[in-house]
């Protein structure tokens, strides 16, 4: 079976790719004056244009990546965490259910568990193997 590629690797070299840093833009600015095509009081504003478009381009690889990773979990079947979150307040309920009626239920079977009690020791041979006539319903 094939080794699934190792993403973090990936992820990594599409940051590199879109992130510079404020450090290398200041150097990039610095090798455009040198050569002439940028005056010295825009180095400035070139580096904060050169670091804000950086990060709007690390931002759309993200979401590119969140989406495309969201996608496959969907085509794979894989629970997220809101479809855990619902079956665990669907199994809380059904179990706060299921106690309710495993106590009404307990409390019938002790009550069916007295009565056979005592229509047992009703049956049972009194004095002289003598079974005890039954007591009137009042």
């Amino acid at each position: 079976m094939p080794q699934s590629p190792d993403w973090n690797k990936y992820i990594d070299a599409g940051a590199q790719f879109v992130a510079l840093t404020r450090a290398d833009a200041r150097r990039r600015a610095k090798d455009l004056v040198s050569q002439g095509m940028l005056a010295q009081g825009q180095v400035q504003t070139f580096v904060d244009d050169l670091v804000d478009e950086s990060r709007r381009r690390t931002d759309e690889m993200l979401d590119v990546v969140r989406k495309e990773i969201q996608r496959q979990v969907r085509q794979l079947g894989i629970a997220t965490k809101e479809d855990l979150a619902r079956l665990e307040a669907k199994l809380a309920k059904q179990g706060g259910a299921k106690k309710s009626a495993k106590k009404g239920a307990k409390k019938g079977a002790k009550k069916g568990a007295k009565k056979a009690a005592a229509k047992k020791a009703a049956k049972k041979p009194g004095v002289n193997g003598r079974v005890a006539p039954k007591a009137a319903a009042s």
